[in-house]
């Protein structure tokens, strides 16, 4: 198949088989650069030269999950911490103070957390919109549909649930005593609430060709604004510590392939891989969000990776902002990322409405 030809017809908005698809996610050589080229160029149409960032808060290690390829399984011995509602919202005025452009409550499905139906998260968000207009994501993990509602009255903008898979089969492998559809529902009923939603792919944990395709085209049926591919990356004390890993660039054609899909999705650049070292690569991929930014010094992990570059302070937003500029971008203001999301909100109830 001739990659040119298949980028550039999405790039004018046409629709692409699955086998063009598949012709995509396997090119390499000189076909992989065009790919990457076709998705900068729409990219840069729909968002200039402009990229935003996401501060990420992991601000408890506690779960009552066990999905086999993570860190903080409920099983595996490891320290953990929960940080108090205060330390949060210290913590979220620092990343709004430093011009990041949006704050990023991840959790593991904390026991303690998810009481009195997820009020400490609530409490959280609240306190936040105290104070800050930045918006405000959370990761609870999978939450009950009443549960979102609570959310959005509280402040939050967008929801991020991660299904990793729609092969129910590799899902029930990895994502061990969950429920698929509940988990999936989680993005529908946060857009039903008046939310975003953030879906997210893993790549590298059994998949085949075409379960890449078949996510991709799941997570961009669903609606989502926001869609992401991250590398899997063995963690100690899980199952799959031994698995082998596959090349990044896997990574990088998927996020390239979403873009020319899908025009004017967000697509994270995540830090929580390769470390700064895989954001330029990421964003060339078509990537308009750097996520995983994580303030340096406060006792706070990552996910795929619990401490690169962390306390280095490779991570933090000042290192990434010189990166941006380097390349000859910029980060967006928190005022125009608070139109971007105003205006994805308005977007997602008009749509609403005209379903009624």
């Amino acid at each position: 198949m001739d990659i040119a030809e298949i980028t550039e017809k999405m790039s004018r908005g046409e629709s692409a088989s699955d086998e063009e698809l598949k012709a995509l996610l396997t090119a390499e050589g000189e076909d992989r650069e065009t790919i990457f080229a076709a998705a900068r160029d729409v990219r840069d149409r729909v968002f200039g030269n402009k990229t935003y960032l996401s501060g990420f808060m992991y601000f408890s290690t506690y779960c009552r999950n066990n999905c086999s390829f993570c860190y903080f399984r409920n099983s595996n011995s490891i320290d953990r911490y929960r940080k108090t509602t205060d330390e949060v919202v210290d913590l979220a005025a620092m990343i709004a103070d430093a011009g990041i452009n949006i704050v990023d409550l991840t959790m593991g499905e904390d026991p303690q957390l998810i009481q009195n139906d997820y009020q400490g998260v609530v409490d959280i968000v609240n306190k936040i919109r105290e104070f800050s207009d930045i918006p405000i994501m959370v990761s609870p993990g999978a939450v009950p549909q009443n549960t979102f509602p609570r959310f959005a009255e509280a402040g939050a903008d967008i929801v991020a649930v991660y299904q990793e898979t729609y092969n129910r089969r590799l899902f029930a492998e990895r994502r061990l005593g969950q429920d698929f559809d509940f988990r999936r529902n989680q993005k529908v009923w946060a857009m039903d609430s008046g939310m975003l939603a953030e879906d997210g792919m893993m790549v590298g944990i059994g998949e085949t060709v075409d379960d890449r395709v078949d996510t991709i085209r799941n997570m961009l049926a669903l609606g989502c604004d926001q869609v992401r591919a991250m590398t899997f990356v063995p963690q100690a004390g899980t199952p799959m510590e031994g698995d082998s890993t596959v090349s990044p660039v896997n990574e990088l054609l998927c996020m390239a392939v979403m873009r020319l899909m899908c025009h004017d999705v967000m697509i994270p650049a995540t830090l929580d891989v390769e470390g700064v070292a895989g954001m330029k690569s990421r964003l060339d991929a078509g990537a308009s969000l750097i996520t995983s930014i994580i303030p340096p010094h406060e006792e706070l992990a990552g996910v795929a990776q619990s401490c690169m570059d962390i306390d280095d302070g490779s991570r933090s937003v000042t290192h990434v902002i010189q990166m941006l500029e380097d390349m000859g971008r910029r980060p967006a203001t928190e005022a125009e990322c608070r139109r971007m999301f105003d205006a994805r909100r308005d977007r997602l109830k008009s749509r609403a409405l005209s379903y009624t």
